[in-house]
């Protein structure tokens, strides 16, 4: 859905707020989470105008005193490291004041007050769905988790996940060998990528979307860093796919997140013999949407991909004119797959055989056509042509 004639520069400053230090300094001060420093950017308007107030502004603000010392005494060799990491080739800051900021993120109701991002902001502003799941999952569930994440992928998706073992990295891979694009969420910097072992599979999802972190460089795998990077991936999200999870599980976390941020999930069912089952039945129960194949998480996405993409203009701030071209004129494959539809209502292996297009093309054309009213979906899979 992304196309290079509609990508999102970031600019390296945020207007009106050139300086990154105090932003830097903000996010590192101990005791300032995202909630107090979102209360202290309303009162102060700016994180410089935080570091020049007075103790009794501060306090009045409802500072502690001990971060109100933070506050009076910022770590500025920290910043000075976190300012030579941006330095390094496709690392980014984006600060929650940047109009390239994730709309989708701006909602939750704690985002961060900043990401560091290595690779292609642009792809935190398209449409993604999260896939999370057990980082020991069984052979089916890897499976399952690389067969959606690539027919998702495929079909214009992109997919985030948190670059764990197991669920999560097998998502991330099927996103790319489908030919479409991954985000990662870690938590730790980005400076390191943890697990090691998916050092290479790191690279290729910063070559293939982005790495995303509110955590500065240097920050290690901190157990309680996980939970605050879960409301990320699901802060960023349409929706979010649980493949297999115990109930006791990292992902019913993300899950739940996912739920209170008034996104869409979707669990897989599982065998009830299966203890990597139990949690997304458990989700069904509370009202998850119980999937089989892809296709039913495009049906139920279908309105706020559209939504999201109306809202992925370039800003006008930005100094680029453009944004995400929602109704296109149809290509000749497109032509080619209106004139195998006719009228009445067919289904995707029809198409694919009159077209002669594979069915992920066919897939991701017709999420595209319904987008623009030019199909419409009804039961049993079927579509039909409007014009």
């Amino acid at each position: 859905m992304r196309t290079e004639s509609n990508a999102t520069p970031v600019a390296d400053t945020d207007a009106g707020h050139t300086d990154f230090r105090f932003w830097l300094a903000l996010h590192r001060t101990a005791g300032i989470g995202a909630r107090r420093s979102a209360q202290l950017l309303d009162s102060f308007d700016s994180p410089a105008a935080i570091f020049k107030a007075t103790h009794d502004q501060l306090r009045s603000a409802g500072v502690r005193p001990d971060s109100i010392d933070a506050i009076r005494n910022p770590d500025w060799q920290a910043v000075d490291r976190d300012l030579a990491w941006l330095e390094q080739p496709d690392n980014r800051l984006i600060t929650c004041r940047n109009p390239a900021y994730p709309p989708l993120l701006k909602e939750i109701p704690d985002p961060p007050a900043l990401l560091f991002v290595h690779g292609d902001p642009d792809y935190l502003r398209q449409p993604q769905l999260a896939i999370v799941g057990s980082r020991n999952p069984t052979h089916n569930g890897q499976a399952l988790a690389r067969e959606f994440a690539a027919h998702l992928a495929a079909c214009g998706l992109t997919i985030t996940s948190g670059l764990a073992a197991g669920v999560d990295a097998e998502a991330h891979q099927g996103a790319l060998e489908a030919g479409g694009t991954s985000i990662a969420v870690t938590g730790t910097g980005l400076d390191r990528v943890y697990p090691a072992q998916h050092r290479e599979l790191a690279h290729r999802i910063a070559a293939n979307g982005a790495l995303v972190s509110e955590f500065p460089p240097g920050t290690a795998p901190l157990a309680p860093n996980f939970p605050r990077r879960n409301r990320i991936i699901s802060g960023l999200s349409l929706g979010t796919l649980v493949v297999e999870a115990a109930l006791r599980s990292g992902s019913l976390i993300t899950a739940r997140n996912a739920l209170e941020q008034g996104r869409e999930v979707f669990a897989i069912p599982g065998s009830i013999h299966n203890p990597l089952a139990r949690g997304c039945h458990a989700l069904i129960r509370e009202g998850a949407k119980l999937v089989e194949t892809g296709d039913h998480i495009l049906e139920e996405l279908a309105s706020l991909v559209f939504l999201c993409l109306s809202q992925t203009e370039t800003p006008a701030t930005s100094g680029v004119a453009g944004g995400t071209d929602i109704n296109p004129e149809p290509d000749p494959e497109y032509v080619r797959l209106l004139d195998a539809m006719g009228f009445e209502p067919v289904a995707i292996d029809q198409l694919v055989q009159r077209s002669g297009l594979t069915p992920e093309q066919v897939s991701s054309m017709l999420l595209l056509l319904e987008l623009q009213d030019r199909v419409v979906s009804g039961s049993g899979g079927r579509y039909t042509r409007t014009i």
